[in-house]
């Protein structure tokens, strides 16, 4: 024996086909036009980014020339970072880290492009060599950009409690100062050994035996 099932029947759904999604796939904030949304958002950042790194290449071309005003604002802001760290009285941590950081860059900033002890000497040493300027492992402009950076960073790491670690800071005085002496030791016994100075001061002229002899 058969019995009728209870309950109305259920009603036909109207303008969707058969296996359309539901109507919440395209309310919710995941639909379509949200994905849209996002991907306009982010074409917005990458064209804001893409002009803002144009913009900064342009000034960082113009001001290559200028060295000493570059040097100058450097020293400044270095000055400033000094002070905000005294009367702070913390963040030692961070100002260990950024003199670790600046030593490295000036030993690159100091060392040949090219090692004399693997590719053994690259400077003139006889009058009848071609001169060749000092080519430095950091160029100038580089270096500059890289200190500018790094006080910049430290600077900005002041503001957040968080980086201020507690320590007790003539530890990493005197390691620090005792880590300079020793690498500066190490450089400075490699210019003399491989007869080299990381500074050009113009063509290097020769004089040999027939000149001087006719100088007299």
């Amino acid at each position: 024996r058969r019995y009728p099932l209870c309950g109305p029947a259920p009603s036909p759904v109207v303008g969707r086909g058969v296996g359309a999604p539901p109507r919440a796939m395209y309310d919710d904030a995941s639909g379509p036009g949200a994905m849209d949304d996002s991907l306009g958002q982010s074409s917005a950042a990458a064209r804001l980014s893409s002009r803002f790194g144009r913009q900064l290449q342009y000034y960082l071309d113009k001001s290559a020339p200028h060295i000493a005003a570059r040097w100058a604002g450097a020293g400044g802001l270095t000055l400033m970072y000094m002070l905000r760290v005294y009367f702070l009285n913390g963040w030692y941590i961070v100002t260990y880290g950024l003199g670790i950081y600046l030593l490295n860059l000036l030993i690159a900033f100091l060392s040949p492009q090219v090692d004399p002890e693997m590719e053994g000497p690259t400077l003139p040493s006889s009058r009848d060599d071609e001169f060749v300027p000092f080519q430095r492992r950091l160029p100038e402009f580089k270096f500059w950009y890289s200190y500018v950076k790094a006080f910049l960073t430290a600077m900005g790491m002041t503001f957040f409690e968080m980086f201020n670690i507690p320590v007790f800071w003539p530890i990493l005085l005197v390691y620090f100062l005792t880590l300079f002496a020793l690498t500066m030791k190490r450089q400075i016994k490699h210019m003399i050994k491989y007869r080299y100075v990381p500074f050009s001061f113009g063509k290097a002229r020769y004089k040999g035996k027939a000149e001087k002899g006719g100088d007299d």
